[in-house]
């Protein structure tokens, strides 16, 4: 789509000013479709700027998810993004699509989704315009009891991301858990498919969801004593790009090296557990 290049081109400019004729003669399109793309891009949410006799410049103040946004930011550039504003939910899609052959690295990142799970079963609180959620998709050579190591290596990215990017010290509670304060900012959920025969992870998806912002009117009455968001009130530009680059680059340098001994360091230093009398109730 003309939209879509148009973003691209915008994206790999970020800093310069690009003219309508120029934009159009790169696309192949005219002038007309090129402002037509731009107004589908601000209605989108992206920030356009555009000056009289020097064209268009992407804004650094937006903080629309593409695939784009998110690679300017990645060191592994050989990581497959794919990026949704809205999806059913990206563990979900991502498992099937690992059941069907898709290689490792392939990442979803979504801004939104409308059948999110968490642990259990149980549903995952995923409005528009206030998380990121991510998946990705891993097949290591290792024996099904390891998957846990691959939670822990999950918490600790994004523990690491929010406080290189933001400033603010999180803790893990177990390993699914990531808080800033006492709330729940981050949910972490590991699916696999194991061979029966000798024990050892077909594939695994890591999945993740991020609140980042707190939605308009604050969280539902059952998860406001307990959900938090990686923001408060300031406004940080590209956040969720910057985000979900800090969190996939992390995953998959912990994940190659799962029982790196500065690994368990890391997760240690955050965990909330560590001294505490802990009750074990069975089913």
């Amino acid at each position: 789509m003309i939209r879509d290049e148009l973003l691209h081109i915008l994206w790999q400019n970020e800093d310069t000013y690009i003219s309508g004729e120029e934009l159009a003669g790169r696309l192949g399109v005219s002038r007309t479709a090129v402002w037509k793309a731009i107004r589908q891009l601000n209605e989108q949410g992206y920030r356009i700027e555009s000056v009289p006799r020097r064209g268009y410049r992407l804004s650094s103040a937006s903080d629309v998810v593409s695939a784009d946004g998110i690679a300017r930011y990645l060191r592994h550039k050989e990581m497959d993004l794919r990026v949704y504003r809205t999806i059913s939910s990206t563990n979900s899609v991502l498992k099937a699509l690992a059941a069907d052959g898709a290689p490792a690295n392939l990442a979803l990142v979504a801004e939104q989704q409308t059948a999110g799970r968490g642990r259990m079963g149980r549903s995952f609180y995923s409005p528009p315009g206030t998380g990121l959620y991510i998946s990705l998709l891993l097949r290591p050579d290792v024996a099904a009891a390891k998957a846990m190591h691959m939670t822990a290596c999950a918490a600790v990215a994004v523990s690491q991301a929010i406080e290189e990017l933001i400033g603010r010290s999180t803790r893990i509670k177990w390993v699914n858990d990531v808080l800033i304060g006492q709330k729940k900012v981050c949910g972490i959920l590991t699916e696999a498919s194991v061979d029966c025969e000798n024990g050892m992870l077909r594939y695994a998806v890591i999945g993740l969801g991020i609140n980042v912002r707190e939605p308009a009117g604050g969280f539902p009455p059952e998860l406001a004593g307990i959900a938090g968001a990686v923001l408060e009130r300031e406004q940080f530009p590209d956040i969720c790009c910057r985000l979900a680059a800090g969190v996939l680059d992390r995953l998959c340098e912990y994940t190659s090296a799962p029982d790196d001994p500065a690994l368990f360091e890391a997760y240690r230093e955050r965990s909330i557990l560590l001294g505490k009398d802990i009750n074990i109730l069975r089913p």
